[in-house]
């Protein structure tokens, strides 16, 4: 994602689901980078979290709140209502 975007994306979905299909511009985010996500990421920046149905990303949402980020949110219907061409 390029580094002025003033929003931040994170799909929790798993590897192979996300190489099928994101949401443009997202990041996979997984346990085995988050450790590296959380110290790269830009925590004053929004981040919206991207699951499947909008239920995984709640949980991860507010864990990510946890961990500093100033506005987090999750994916309403997650990744299956993102609208695509």
């Amino acid at each position: 994602m390029a580094e002025d975007a003033e929003l931040q994306i994170v799909d929790i979905r798993d590897p192979a689901s996300f190489e099928t299909a994101h949401i443009p511009g997202a990041v996979r985010l997984g346990n085995d980078n988050l450790a590296d996500y959380l110290r790269d990421a830009d925590m004053d920046k929004p981040l919206v979290v991207c699951c499947y149905h909008g239920i995984s990303s709640q949980s991860a949402a507010e864990y990510l709140q946890h961990q500093g980020f100033d506005e987090v949110y999750s994916l309403d219907g997650g990744f299956a209502a993102w609208p695509r061409d």
